[in-house]
C-alpha cells in the first residue's frame, strides 16, 4: 500500500467524499438481518425448539418415574429443578467465576485475533510463515495444553484466562482473515489512487468486509469460551463451575451434575446471545464520508 492517507486542504475532500464508495454494499450484512418472513421463520424455530425441547423433559420425567431408575444414575428433570433452587446460591457464585474467566479469555483472544490476521492480510510473508502455524496449533487437544499452562502459570485466574484465549483464537482469527480476503480489490485501488494508506484501507475497505464473517467466528467462539474455562478449572482452581463439577461427581451427586451443566448450557447461551447483540449493534453501519470529513 501507499503511505499515510492525503492530508489536508483540497486533498483530503475528495477522499472523503470517495470513501463513502469504499464502504461494502448492504448485501455483506443483510443475511444478519431477519426481516419479513425470515424473521417469522426464526419465531417459529424458537417456538419448535421450546416445543421439542419440553417433550423431552416431559419424556424423561415419565421415563425416570415409570421404570424407577435410580436418582443416581439418572434425576428426573423435577430433581435437578429442585437441586437449581436449592444450590442457587453457590452455583451463581460459581458461575460468576467461570463467566468472568470466559469474558476475559474472549476478549483477550479477540484482541490477539484482530492484530494476527491484520497482519496477515497486509503482509503476505506474515501470512505464509502464521497460517499454518495456526491449523496446526488445533492439531493439539486443549486438554494436553492446559496443565502446561497451570504447571506454567500457577492456580490463579490467568491460567483459566490462558486457556480460554487458546480455545477461542483460532475460529476468531481465522474467520477475521477469510473475512479480509472478501474485500472487493477494486475499492483497493480506488483508495490508493486517492492516496489512502494502510490506515485508510483497514478502516474503509477491510474492516467492514469483514465484519460478517468476525461475528461468524464470534458466535462459535463464544460459546467454546465457557467450555475453555470449565476445562481450566477442571485442572486446578479453587472456584467455577468447573470445580463444581467435580465436586458434585464425586459426591455421586447426579441431580447436582445435571444442575451445573443446565447452568452451564444457559451461561454459554447468554454468551452467544451477547454476540449476537454485538453483531446486529455492529452491522447497523460503518465510517461515512461525513465521519471521514469530521
Amino acid at each position: 500500500m501507499p503511505g499515510d492517507e492525503a492530508g489536508g486542504g483540497g486533498g483530503r475532500r475528495p477522499f472523503c467524499r470517495a470513501a463513502a464508495l469504499l464502504r461494502p454494499s448492504g448485501r455483506a450484512t443483510a443475511r444478519l438481518r431477519p426481516e419479513g418472513r425470515a424473521g417469522g421463520a426464526s419465531g417459529r424455530f424458537r417456538w419448535e425448539a421450546a416445543a421439542s425441547l419440553g417433550a423431552l423433559l416431559l419424556g424423561w420425567e415419565g421415563a425416570v418415574r415409570a421404570f424407577h431408575v435410580p436418582a443416581w444414575l439418572l434425576p428426573a428433570p423435577s430433581a435437578v429443578v429442585r437441586a437449581l433452587w436449592a444450590e442457587r446460591t453457590v452455583l451463581l457464585d460459581h458461575a460468576a467465576a467461570t463467566v468472568t474467566e470466559a469474558a476475559a479469555g474472549l476478549g483477550l483472544a479477540a484482541l490477539l485475533a484482530v492484530a494476527v490476521a491484520t497482519a496477515m492480510a497486509f503482509f503476505a510473508a506474515v501470512r505464509a510463515a502464521l497460517y499454518p502455524l495456526l491449523v496446526v496449533s488445533q492439531t493439539v487437544p486443549i486438554i494436553a495444553l492446559a496443565p502446561l499452562v497451570i504447571v506454567w502459570f500457577g492456580y490463579g485466574m490467568l491460567p483459566k484466562v490462558l486457556v480460554v484465549a487458546l480455545v477461542t483464537f483460532f475460529p476468531l482469527a481465522v474467520s477475521l482473515a477469510e473475512g479480509y480476503r472478501t474485500a472487493d480489490p477494486r475499492r483497493l485501488a480506488l483508495l490508493r489512487t486517492m492516496g489512502g494508506g494502510r490506515w485508510a484501507a483497514f478502516r474503509y475497505v477491510l474492516w467492514p468486509s469483514a465484519l460478517p464473517s468476525f461475528f461468524a467466528g464470534l458466535r462459535i467462539a463464544a460459546t467454546y469460551s465457557v467450555t475453555g474455562a470449565v476445562i481450566g478449572e477442571w485442572l486446578g482452581a479453587t472456584k467455577g463451575l468447573g470445580v463444581y463439577l467435580i465436586r458434585a461427581s464425586k459426591s455421586f451427586a447426579t441431580e447436582r451434575l445435571f444442575a451445573a451443566i443446565a447452568v452451564i448450557v444457559g451461561v454459554s447461551l447468554l454468551f452467544f446471545a451477547a454476540a449476537e447483540f454485538m453483531a446486529r449493534l455492529s452491522l447497523r453501519g460503518g465510517p461515512t464520508m461525513d465521519a471521514a470529513e469530521r
